[in-house]
């Protein structure tokens, strides 16, 4: 027999017959194996005749599925419960300043379709907002699925982000995109409800989906770097859903100067622009690179880190500021928060990731142990190279399996 799932418990008053269906969706979705419905009720704590009722109704929305009949030491097996992966689907799109990147995700976050376009060197709001509404129907029907079982698309977006407005406010590395109000775009152009998150708050919930755990930092690396955190099984998102913002924590005194008016901010060292230009400066590359065009300078990333790994010493040096830089703000985040996991990801984890060996993790590990009173797990992302985007389809997700009354009174 299938263990209980831990899961909340269901609602006696008021959002009743939406409440409790979602604590029963959650609940199905958190047993891989199945979940009888004996076991349903005594997880949520509903009774045997509720659970039948919303079991019933779930099945009919094809929600759920009813699966493997699994023996028990007396009586007759009991039938499993599984979600239906074709009941609903979710779009994710992740707009980076360097690539954007489109998903399509079934009940259970599998991703069905994707796509990653670089992002255009001159990123109209206008133009770009069009083209990601064209983008999305040409990948519905790649995915060859029914529209109306599609329940939103979820953005996930550089902050600074005025959540209540839907608007992208002015994203640092976005030139133009001042106040731009993408979901009213993005939902008009579409027709579908639209969510707008933080990058780095999506691809944490991303994370949170393929079961990284319950308190954990999620370490982005793109065209900026952002801490995702999950504390307590809860996605924190702060006051405005705009935390994660790390990049003017100071990892080299003597580092690159800084917009923000001092030297050796992580942001500086682990942007792939000033990296490249680092590069090109200290014979780390050998041509000149157009700083101002996006894919130029994301072929040449990927030049400084081929070449560092053949062993080129100033492009290894470049690399290792970077790592460096990185791992010390890791350090000081986990021990901020007490967390005992950091998982890296993002759209330029995959050029990064072979400089983040595993003595340099051991040295984070060891400076870490003294000051803790538990050991840090280092990984990187479960979910690969589309984070940002299955994030933010998992946000729509999110809300078909919501048990906080306040989503579904807002939904």
């Amino acid at each position: 027999m299938t263990a209980a799932v831990p899961a909340r418990r269901a609602a006696r008053q008021g959002l009743i017959a939406d409440f409790n269906q979602t604590v029963i969706l959650d609940a199905v979705r958190r047993s891989a194996d199945g979940i009888s419905r004996v076991e349903l009720a005594a997880a949520t704590g509903l009774s045997a005749q509720a659970v039948t009722n919303i079991v019933r109704q779930l099945i009919a929305g094809d929600l759920i599925t009813e699966g493997r009949r699994a023996p028990i030491a007396r009586g007759k097996p009991r039938t499993m419960l599984n979600l239906n992966p074709d009941g609903q689907y979710a779009i994710g799109v992740h707009l980076d300043p360097a690539v954007i990147t489109y998903v399509i995700l079934n009940l259970v976050g599998e991703t069905l379709a994707h796509v990653r376009q670089i992002t255009p060197g001159d990123p109209d709001p206008t133009k770009l907002t069009a083209g990601a509404a064209a983008q999305i129907e040409k990948l519905i029907k790649k995915a060859e699925i029914s529209r109306s079982k599609i329940v939103g698309v979820g953005i996930a977006a550089p902050g600074p982000i005025d959540i209540d407005r839907g608007v992208v406010i002015d994203p640092p590395n976005l030139a133009g995109w001042q106040s731009v109000p993408i979901r009213h775009a993005i939902g008009e152009a579409t027709g579908l409800p639209v969510l707008l998150d933080k990058d780095v708050t999506a691809a944490a919930t991303a994370e949170k989906w393929h079961g990284a755990g319950d308190d954990f930092l999620f370490f982005y690396l793109g065209t900026g770097v952002g801490a995702g955190l999950v504390l307590g099984g809860e996605v924190f998102r702060g006051r405005t859903h705009n935390s994660g913002q790390i990049g003017n924590i100071i990892v080299d005194n003597d580092g690159l100067p800084c917009p923000c008016g001092y030297r050796g901010c992580l942001g500086e060292g682990s942007q792939p622009r000033r990296m490249v230009h680092q590069a090109v400066a200290t014979g780390g590359l050998d041509r000149a690179v157009d700083l101002d065009d996006r894919r130029a300078v994301e072929t040449a990333l990927v030049e400084l880190a081929d070449r560092a790994a053949a062993g080129n010493s100033a492009a290894e040096k470049v690399m290792d500021g970077m790592v460096r830089g990185v791992l010390k703000a890791a350090e000081d985040i986990a021990l901020l928060l007490d967390l005992d996991r950091v998982v890296f990801g993002g759209p330029h984890w995959n050029t990064f990731a072979p400089f983040f060996t595993e003595e340099r993790v051991a040295v984070l590990q060891r400076r870490h142990q003294p000051q803790s009173t538990h050991p840090l797990e280092v990984s990187g992302t479960l979910t690969g190279d589309d984070v940002g985007a299955v994030g933010a389809a998992t946000l729509v997700l999110d809300h078909t399996f919501s048990t906080n009354p306040a989503v579904l009174l807002a939904s």
